[in-house]
């Protein structure tokens, strides 16, 4: 029971969730510091419950979607649905599941409607990411606005409204997960067009493909900036984005055209280190300074 446990967190990469959810909690956070917001526990747990099964709903339905293009690919070809360590009904079951887990899970924000009445659509719109390889080169961008999601829905969690601050705050998202995808889609650049996938790395090359994505970050870094004025933020954030500037020059700089062996490092490391520092040098701003 626990092997099957561990091969179903490895299968949508559990660990990954860091790079979403301290943006979720620092929207939740500035939310609940708006005068007349009402902090309630069940509010911060259908956050965390929601974020869970609804990225885990995502991956499952990625990884069922694209296990022959997967077995195809020698980097993702020991993947458990290729490699036979689950199988394609139990993760059909597992992803129904989650899918049914995060819509029910929306009650708990109960009387406030929205996340209710939004919680399908945004499903479809999460599940579709995996599409898009097959019909535009945008595909990194859906993935970015999928996941800029997160804060936009954690605000809504607690305010019941939109608002331009978690907007900003998801455009921050927006741009720098699609910069981070366009790296890692280098690896496959060469088996995409064979298989006839679109991204950015294959339509243009990797060359222009890491111009692009520094570009995404560049624009990333100036929607920090707008974010710290918008919402009223201090010093402490501020020196926060200049960290994060540097952080994500340092992701360019361990990815280069003529050698990908690090794009590991710079996807997984040095962005679940970005996401922190944000969570934490904003929450640190709010309470604190």
């Amino acid at each position: 029971m626990f092997q099957q446990l561990r091969h179903f967190l490895e299968l949508i990469r559990f660990s990954h969730t860091v790079f979403a959810l301290p943006f979720a909690m620092l929207s939740a956070v500035v939310a609940w510091s708006v005068p007349g917001s009402e902090f309630r526990w069940r509010d911060l747990i259908g956050i965390l419950v929601c974020m869970v099964t609804a990225r885990s709903a995502a991956m499952g339905f990625n990884r069922l979607v694209d296990r022959d293009i997967d077995a195809d690919n020698p980097r993702t070809a020991k993947r458990h649905l290729p490699a036979g360590l689950l199988s394609v009904r139990a993760v059909v079951a597992f992803t129904t599941l989650m899918s049914l887990a995060f819509v029910a899970a929306t009650a708990i924000f109960l009387p406030k409607n929205l996340p209710l009445i939004l919680a399908v659509p945004v499903l479809l719109f999460l599940l579709g990411y995996s599409l898009a390889k097959r019909w535009t080169s945008l595909c990194h961008y859906w993935l970015s606005a999928a996941l800029m999601m997160s804060p936009i829905a954690a605000w809504i969690a607690v305010r019941d409204e939109f608002a331009v601050i978690p907007a900003v705050l998801g455009g921050v998202i927006f741009f720098w997960v699609g910069g981070f995808d366009i790296i890692y889609a280098c690896q496959d650049a060469e088996f995409d067009r064979r298989r006839r996938l679109n991204s950015i790395p294959a339509r243009f090359g990797v060359r222009p493909a890491l111009r692009i994505a520094m570009l995404s970050h560049l624009i990333t870094i100036a929607m920090l900036l707008l974010l710290w004025k918008m919402a009223g933020l201090g010093l402490i954030f501020l020196i926060g984005v200049v960290a994060i500037a540097g952080l994500l020059m340092y992701e360019h700089w361990l990815v280069r055209p003529d050698d990908l062996n690090r794009i590991n490092l710079a996807f997984f490391k040095v962005n679940a280190i970005i996401s922190f520092v944000i969570l934490i040098l904003g929450c640190l701003d709010i309470w604190v300074f």
